[in-house]
């Protein structure tokens, strides 16, 4: 079992930033990503990062604006978030995807952003 803890959520102000971080219980070798779910509405994907800390992949809502990245001695994953919408306002989830797995195996509890006008 991996548990995944974020932090860094808050309220902010449009064109404001917020950093996230998700702490691993264990050092995994596991691609990584972050997810959103904003009320009403459904859990999208936001951002995804190889084990290897290789190329990334980002949604189009949040291209250009958001950066994933991973510090495998900290067992951590952060998502720096620049120029926040309110559109951005969700509660954010970190994911681990274990080496061979479909899916994203193990979640976070998540970290709310609000994005005022």
């Amino acid at each position: 079992q991996v548990q995944l803890v974020e932090s860094g959520g808050g309220l902010v102000q449009a064109g404001g930033s917020l950093r996230l971080s998700c702490v691993a219980s264990v050092r995994t070798a596991y691609n990584m990503g972050w997810f959103r779910r904003a009320p009403g509405k459904e859990r999208e994907f936001v951002a995804r990062i190889p084990w290897s800390g290789g190329s990334s992949d980002y949604a189009d809502s949040v291209k250009g604006r958001f950066t994933i990245s991973r510090d495998n001695a900290k067992n951590t994953v952060y998502l720096q978030m620049n120029s926040l919408r309110p559109e951005d306002t969700a509660r954010y989830y970190c994911a681990a995807r274990p080496f061979g797995a479909s899916s994203y195996v193990f979640w976070g509890q998540g970290t709310q952003v609000t994005v005022s006008p």
